[in-house]
């Protein structure tokens, strides 16, 4: 099996990482000007490997959107709660002036940054209209690959 490999995080190294994904959520928060909107839909979409968080208005027209990726996080630390309460803050950044006050939450996925998600929104001054979870679900799709004989 071999040996896992551990790595530790020097002071430095840390204080680093932390001051590039605070620039990145600066960088995310220039947005362009539009029409004012008061509702929206908020969809989450949480991996096992990153969180994509989209706001759009009512009729589905994309208004701002963030990952994980995008603010900085690299390999497994993209999945993790606090980048997605990262990915809120730069969002709520965005559309600050423009964005919608309510929203309405669509989850979807299995990663752990959904829960933290809807905390985040409710953090930063969001009005949560409904939650809908809305994860595929397979209906046994196709067979299964023939079992191995020895």
């Amino acid at each position: 099996m071999g040996k896992k490999k551990v790595t530790t995080e020097t002071k430095d190294a840390a204080i680093k990482e932390s001051a590039a994904v605070d620039t990145a959520v600066a960088k995310a928060a220039t947005a362009k000007k539009s029409k004012r909107v008061t509702e929206g839909k908020v969809f989450v979409n949480a991996t096992y490997n990153n969180t994509v968080i989209t706001v759009t208005d009512v009729k589905g027209n994309v208004l701002a959107w963030a990952s994980a990726g995008s603010l900085g996080f690299s390999g497994p630390k993209k999945a993790t709660p606090f980048a997605s309460s990262k990915v809120i803050a730069a969002i709520a950044e965005k559309i600050q002036a423009t964005g919608p006050n309510e929203v309405s939450v669509i989850v979807k996925g299995i990663g752990s940054g959904r829960d933290s998600a809807i905390r985040s929104l409710i953090n930063h001054g969001f009005t949560i209209l409904s939650i809908k979870d809305a994860t595929p679900v397979p209906h046994n799709g196709p067979r299964p690959v023939k079992t191995r004989r020895v």
